[in-house]
């Protein structure tokens, strides 16, 4: 069902914002250039205009913080299924590029701009050049599609595709003109399909465990993650939003990026924010020492995410279990399907003792 915006003023007399018109796509494609964050605040634009040498050019790519790549179409003059199709005849290019093509790509998007060093600013972390487009996302941004390109979108996505629709809508005010947009389907849950998949669709059932990244350092203690009972997430909606897909009784394998595996446990209750989360009855700030985002406490988007955790196996962070092919990922929380993860789960569960 095409989705659809209004805008009224807040006032005594409430008035409706009238519809308007943008006056090119090539108009939105420069405003997202300048202003990435009217797709995602979490993302990275890497690219614009980008030749496939398939006879057509990728509007714009970007990169997320895990090394995933987002393929962003915008609809143009294409009618809505031509652009459904493109965008998937690109994706099949995209998937195949390898770090030296993707650093090379941005030195044209932003010359004199090293990839490695402005993904180390932009995340606060290091690019991995064996894991950078380990997985891929599809964007179309359109004003609106036709009922059956929705469906098209939704049947892909259902079986594992990482596909979305931004809907945009333009509203005339005064001398002014506002952008709004709506998603059709909910980006942390594209964000975790794209994640969950690897490299080719490499896939298999879900063994029903959940891989968690815990972040250690100065943010967040995994010392206190043990002694308290939790794990968590924040700074942006990429790092806490995939801790909505935990529920109670659900067992997750905890791994410190960069270092191993570090614990193992049972969720015992649901995401909640930092301001709402108390151990032992109290305020987490009055028992925590480590940072945990406490600059954006009353920030919902940017402040840290808690979910309490019984653990079954814990090891001290200078101990992780990191062994050659163990899954790894930067997503806070996933459910993977790929070879690697059932492999890593049945060998954890020897090392810890866990049946």
């Amino acid at each position: 069902m095409p989705i659809q915006h209004a805008i009224w003023t807040v006032s005594n007399d409430p008035q409706e914002i009238r519809q308007g018109i943008l006056p090119s796509e090539q108009m939105l494609e420069d405003m997202i250039d300048k202003q990435p964050r009217i797709l995602s605040s979490d993302w990275m634009l890497i690219g614009r205009q980008i030749d496939t040498k398939l006879g057509g050019r990728i509007d714009l790519l970007a990169i997320t913080p895990d090394g995933s790549l987002v393929l962003v179409e915008l609809k143009r003059d294409k009618t809505p299924r031509e652009v459904v199709a493109q965008a998937l005849d690109y994706a099949a290019w995209v998937e195949k590029l390898d770090a030296e093509y993707i650093a090379s790509t941005y030195a044209r998007f932003r010359p004199g701009r090293s990839l490695s060093a402005d993904f180390l600013e932009r995340f606060g972390q290091d690019l991995d050049e064996d894991t950078i487009n380990e997985s891929h996302q599809i964007v179309i941004v359109a004003a609106e599609l036709d009922a059956s390109s929705e469906r098209i979108v939704s049947y892909l996505t259902d079986r594992g595709l990482a596909i979305n629709v931004l809907f945009f809508q333009v509203f005339d005010h005064g001398t002014e003109q506002l952008l709004s947009r709506a998603w059709l389907i909910d980006p942390s849950d594209v964000q975790v399909q794209a994640a969950s998949t690897g490299r080719k669709g490499e896939k298999e059932p879900w063994n029903g465990e959940y891989y968690v990244s815990f972040g250690e350092g100065l943010t967040r203690s995994w010392q206190e993650a043990c002694k308290y009972g939790f794990i968590c997430g924040g700074g942006g909606t990429w790092y806490s939003n995939s801790l909505r897909m935990l529920s109670e009784g659900d067992r997750v394998w905890v791994k410190i990026p960069a270092r191993g595996f570090v614990g193992v446990g049972r969720v015992t209750g649901s995401r909640v924010p930092a301001r709402d989360f108390f151990i032992d009855d109290q305020p987490v700030w009055n028992v925590l020492s480590a940072n945990y985002q406490r600059e954006f406490k009353d920030d919902l988007e940017k402040c840290e995410y808690f979910v309490p955790v019984e653990w079954e196996k814990v090891v001290p962070a200078n101990q992780a279990i990191q062994e050659l092919g163990m899954f790894g990922n930067q997503n806070t929380v996933c459910k993977p399907v790929t070879p690697s993860w059932r492999t890593t789960v049945e060998r954890l569960k020897t090392i810890f003792g866990i049946s």
